[in-house]
C-alpha cells in the first residue's frame, strides 16, 4: 500500500520521538518531529502536514493537560484542517472527553500499543483528508461563484468567413491543444472560447476566465495562482487561483497581449509545468486545464518589439482561430439584428419593429466596436424609440465615412485607414457622453481598460 500523509509529532521527550517516529515512518509518506511546541507554526507554514500527535504536558512535573489544550487551539486557529491526536502518560477519561471537546481529533495514553497508535493515526489522517476536501470544495464553490461568466449571447454567422470559423473550432474543440483567438475588440472572443469548451470533452467541468488587461501587477500572481492566508495585509482566508478553479476544465485569459514581459514569465512555467504555487505557500499544485488565450493585438509584431515572449507566443498558439470584423461579413448583420432585437425585446418588454431603410443604415455602417457595438446600439435603439419603430439614426455614434465621387485611385488613404475610424468613432463618443468615458467604452463596446489604451495612444 502506498505510504500516505505527513504527520508531525510534538512532544519534550527524544526518546518518546524516535519511538514514535521509527513506528510511524513505516506507514506514512513524510514524519517530522520537534521538541518544542514552539516550533510548530513555522513547520505548518514549511509542509503540508496532515497530523499532529501532540504532548499534553511540556513542563516538568506538569500533569494538568492545559497546556496541550494551549498548542491544541493555537494550531486549529493557524491550520484548521489539520487533525491534532493528544498524548499524556496520565490517562485519565474526562481529560479526554475535554481533549474532544476542544476539538482534538482522539487521546492516546503513553505508554501506547503500537496496534493502538497506528490505528489512531489513520483513523486521525482520513478525518484530516476529509476536512481538507470540504475545505478545498468550500473554497472552490466560493471562487467559482465569483469568476463564473454569466450566460453567453450564442455564437451567430452565416458568412462564409464565420462557416471558416465554426469548422476551425469544431476540429480544435476535440483536442486539448492550446488555443489564440485574435481578432478586434468586440468580434466574440469570449464566446468562441466559450464554444470551443462546449464541444470539447471538458465540457462538464468549470469555464473559467480572466481579464489579464484588468488585473494589477500586484494582484497577478493571487488571481492566477491563488494566496494562502496571511500572504499579504488583505488575505484573510486561503483563495484559489483561476489555474486551480479550472481544474479539469478551460481556462481563458482575454487580452493576453497585454501583460508585462515579468508576468508572462510566470504564466510560461505554470503552463509548461502544469503546476501552480500560491502566493505565501510553497507546495506545488498540479493542474489540468486546457488553455485560451485571446488578443485583439498582433502578437509577432509583439515579439519582434520585445514586449512579448516568444516562447509563450509558441506555447498559447498551437491552434489560432482569428476572427473576421463585422465589416468584412456584412452578410451576418440582418442575422445578428434580428437576434438582438428578440433579445432586447424581451429584456425590455418593448415591442417594435425594424424598418427596412433603418436595416440598410445598420448594414452600411462601418462597426468599428463589431458585434459588441452593434449589440449596445439596438440595445440602446429598444430602450430609446418613442413608437414603434426601431430609431436607429439617433443612437449610431458615429457615421460611416462619405464615399468620395472621386476615382478610387485617388481617395484618400485615410478613408480606409483603421486607426482614422476608430479615432474618428472615439471622439464621436465621447462628444455624444459629453466626456464621460465609461458611457463612451460602453457604446463602443470596449471595457473600460481598452478605452483608456485607446485614449492614450491617439492623445485624446
Amino acid at each position: 500500500m502506498e505510504k500516505q500523509g505527513t504527520i508531525l509529532i510534538v512532544d519534550d521527550n527524544t526518546d518518546v520521538l524516535l519511538a514514535a517516529k521509527l513506528l510511524l515512518k513505516q506507514h506514512h509518506k513524510k514524519v517530522l518531529t520537534t521538541d518544542n511546541p514552539f516550533d510548530v507554526a513555522g513547520l505548518l507554514n514549511t509542509h503540508q502536514v496532515d497530523v499532529i500527535l501532540l504532548d499534553m504536558n511540556f513542563n516538568r512535573d506538569a500533569i494538568s493537560g492545559q497546556e496541550g489544550f494551549y498548542w491544541l487551539n493555537k494550531i486549529h486557529s493557524q491550520a484548521p484542517s489539520i487533525a491534532v491526536v493528544l498524548m499524556t502518560a496520565y490517562s485519565d477519561v474526562q481529560l479526554a472527553v475535554e481533549a474532544i471537546k476542544n476539538g482534538a481529533t482522539d487521546f492516546v495514553a503513553k505508554p501506547w500499543q503500537n496496534d493502538q497508535l497506528l490505528t489512531v493515526i489513520a483513523t486521525a489522517l482520513a478525518h484530516a483528508q476529509d476536512k481538507q476536501a470540504i475545505s478545498k470544495l468550500s473554497r472552490q464553490t466560493q471562487g467559482l461563484s465569483q469568476a463564473l461568466c454569466q450566460p453567453q449571447s450564442e455564437f451567430l454567422g452565416q458568412s462564409d468567413a464565420m462557416l471558416q470559423v465554426f469548422d476551425t473550432l469544431s476540429k480544435a474543440a476535440k483536442t486539448d491543444a492550446n488555443i489564440l483567438i485574435t481578432g478586434e475588440s468586440g468580434t466574440g472572443k469570449e464566446l468562441t472560447a466559450h464554444a470551443l469548451h462546449t464541444q470539447s470533452t471538458r465540457a462538464q467541468m468549470p469555464f473559467i476566465s480572466l481579464d489579464m488587461g484588468a488585473v494589477s501587477s500586484s494582484l497577478f500572481e493571487s488571481e492566477l495562482f491563488g494566496h494562502k492566508k496571511g500572504a499579504f495585509t488583505d488575505a484573510k482566508a486561503d483563495r484559489m487561483g483561476r489555474f486551480e478553479l479550472a481544474h479539469g476544465g478551460t481556462l481563458f485569459l482575454d487580452e493576453v497581449g497585454n501583460m508585462p514581459l515579468d508576468q508572462q514569465v510566470k504564466l510560461l512555467a505554470a503552463i509548461q509545468n502544469r503546476q501552480v504555487t500560491p502566493v505565501g505557500g510553497n507546495q506545488a499544485i498540479d493542474v489540468d486545464i486546457r488553455l485560451v488565450c485571446a488578443t485583439n493585438d498582433a502578437l509577432p509584431q509583439s515579439v519582434i518589439d520585445g514586449h512579448f515572449r516568444q516562447d509563450l507566443l509558441y506555447r498559447i498558439n498551437t491552434i489560432e482561430i482569428n476572427l473576421p470584423p463585422l465589416r468584412e461579413r456584412k452578410e451576418d448583420i440582418p442575422l445578428l439584428v434580428d437576434h438582438y432585437m428578440n433579445v432586447y425585446q424581451q429584456k425590455y418588454r418593448r415591442d417594435v419593429t425594424l424598418p427596412a431603410s433603418a436595416l440598410r443604415t445598420l448594414c452600411d455602417y462601418s462597426w468599428p466596436g463589431n458585434v459588441r457595438e452593434l449589440a449596445h446600439t439596438i440595445e440602446r435603439a429598444v430602450i430609446l424609440s418613442d413608437g414603434n419603430e426601431l430609431a436607429i439614426h439617433h443612437v449610431l455614434v458615429a457615421s460611416t465615412p462619405p464615399v468620395s465621387d472621386q476615382p478610387t485611385s485617388s481617395l484618400d488613404y485615410d478613408t480606409f485607414d483603421l486607426d482614422v475610424i476608430e479615432q474618428r468613432a472615439i471622439r464621436a463618443a465621447l462628444k455624444h457622453f459629453q466626456g464621460n468615458v465609461s458611457h463612451a467604452a460602453k457604446a463602443l463596446g470596449l471595457t473600460r481598460g481598452a478605452m483608456y489604451r485607446r485614449l492614450e495612444k491617439y492623445g485624446l
